[in-house]
């Protein structure tokens, strides 16, 4: 009788891990599947989106075409790429800094969200300190390829990027990379540097990964200099977050012809 018990608890204990096994595998299938659509619904957004991707209409102001864009969504403020990234995207702003987390350009819940302008700066981006933020992503979509700065070699040879808004452009100039913490009030705080952005200045060269010094040296020669963020989450520890600084300096067609 024991022997028949053992037996059959035996049996009934292979059953349960069978059960749980093809649980487990169930689940892992879903959640891979999950993941591939949530990837392919950003990319499938990006693809709808880099064909209306403005391009300068009037090469004397700089003044990009936005008009498809902004019909699709008035909350299209502009449209930023990061040269030899995959960030090539539209800026939106909300109400508050959750309205595009998980939203995208036609307003449609997706865990990938949305590049966003923080909710307290200036849409038309005339603040001396702007921040944008991105989820990160692998394959490098959305802010997924702010981690290629952490390389040195990548941040040293790629310093490039342009910011495009309905009535002007800004060259982009790359100057530091940090790892900071998501409470960080010196780049989570942006109204802090309105009249004074000298602080932030200082603080990246004392906290920064790398540093391009003669982009902080022509910055402070300038009598309004102006710096945009873009931050993404990182994996250093458990609230990190990886941020990327860039002067933003007028375009000129001139600039670009002598290039």
């Amino acid at each position: 009788m024991s022997r028949f018990i053992l037996k059959a608890a035996n049996s009934l204990l292979s059953l349960i891990v069978l059960i749980s096994l093809c649980v487990a595998g169930t689940y892992a299938a879903y959640a891979l599947w999950d993941n591939r659509q949530i990837y392919s619904a950003a990319e499938d957004v990006q693809a709808d989106m880099i064909k209306l991707k403005p391009v300068i209409e009037d090469e004397d102001s700089g003044g990009a075409s936005f008009e498809e864009l902004m019909a699709i969504n008035p909350d299209v403020h502009a449209w930023v790429v990061l040269d030899n990234t995959k960030v090539d995207y539209p800026v939106l702003q909300g109400d508050t800094n959750l309205t595009y987390i998980n939203k995208d350009v036609y307003g449609n819940f997706a865990l990938a969200g949305s590049i966003y302008l923080d909710s307290r700066n200036d849409s038309h981006f005339s603040d001396a300190y702007s921040v944008l933020y991105g989820h990160h992503m692998e394959k490098g979509s959305m802010f997924g390829d702010l981690d290629l700065y952490k390389e040195e070699a990548f941040f040293e040879e790629n310093t490039t990027g342009m910011l495009f808004l309905p009535d002007r452009a800004y060259n982009l100039e790359i100057f530091a990379c940090l790892v900071v913490k998501a409470s960080d009030d010196y780049i989570y705080e942006p109204e802090r540097w309105q009249t004074d952005i000298n602080g932030l200045i200082s603080y990246a060269e004392e906290n920064s990964m790398y540093l391009h010094e003669e982009v902080i040296e022509k910055m402070k020669q300038m009598s309004n200099p102006q710096i945009l963020a873009f931050t993404t989450c990182s994996s250093e520890f458990t609230d990190a977050r990886t941020i990327i600084l860039a002067a933003m300096e007028p375009y000129r067609a001139a600039d670009q012809e002598d290039d």
